[in-house]
């Protein structure tokens, strides 16, 4: 009875919030993680171009990271207000500014990841007859995907705190939750909203280094080569006499 009556005392943790809100609940997680992978897919997809134009002409490189950086210092409330008159109050409006903020991550990061490819694995590539095309896709952008995803763990991480904002658009999925909650002072669903979205933050994150670690395995080959030698020099050194 007490555990019922959570909702009516307005606890912080109710059991009671969680049978009767479940589906509510669920419809803004499903919308906060929709947000922020069409928000992080569209930032790759334009931040790669970017990030090769930087690299092919050089002298666009120190505009391209500059403009990134400047819309990454916008404040989100004004950011979503210059966009309004082009996209009014929809899920688009807040795509795009999620999309507009992650590319001050992205763009360096592919950068970094495209410039620190050796040279001599290009030049073999090139002796194998690559072209730039096969080069790209089949040499540059492989040996690139640490420095690449890494970008993209932080982009998510950041783009789904940053997708409670929509909220004010009344498109911020576990966002509009929150605030709708401290509107109220319904302090249950302002706590649950809260914990599902640093919930959902680690959980990309941690599916995302998983991805990471399978999709470039030779990046920990040197640590256990070396982890396995210091442990053999470490057992021989105890088993030499005093």
């Amino acid at each position: 009875m007490a555990e019922q009556n959570c909702l009516v005392t307005n606890d912080w943790i109710c059991g009671e919030y969680l049978r009767s809100r479940s589906q509510e609940l669920i419809d803004a997680t499903l919308q906060h993680v929709g947000i922020t992978v069409a928000s992080v897919a569209i930032g790759v997809a334009v931040a790669l171009p970017l990030a090769l134009l930087a690299r092919r002409f050089r002298f666009l490189a120190g505009p391209i990271l500059g403009v990134t950086t400047v819309l990454y210092s916008v404040p989100s409330l004004a950011m979503f207000s210059l966009l309004l008159p082009f996209f009014g109050l929809s899920v688009s409006l807040v795509v795009t500014g999620l999309v507009l903020y992650s590319l001050t991550v992205l763009v360096r990061n592919i950068l970094a990841g495209l410039q620190a490819v050796p040279e001599e694995a290009r030049d073999a590539a090139k002796g194998m007859g690559y072209g730039p095309l096969r080069l790209l896709w089949e040499v540059e952008l492989p040996l690139a995907l640490p420095a690449l995803l890494a970008g993209v763990r932080i982009t998510t991480v950041s783009t789904v705190a940053l997708t409670t904002v929509g909220a004010i658009v009344d498109y911020g999925g576990l966002g509009t939750l929150i605030l709708d909650g401290l509107d109220t002072t319904f302090k249950a669903q302002v706590l649950t909203a809260s914990v599902l979205c640093v919930l959902l933050a680690v959980t990309a994150d941690l599916l995302l280094l998983g991805l990471q670690r399978l999709l470039t395995p030779w990046t920990r080959a040197p640590r256990t080569r070396t982890s396995r030698a210091s442990r053999k020099a470490a057992a021989t050194k105890v088993a030499e006499p005093a």
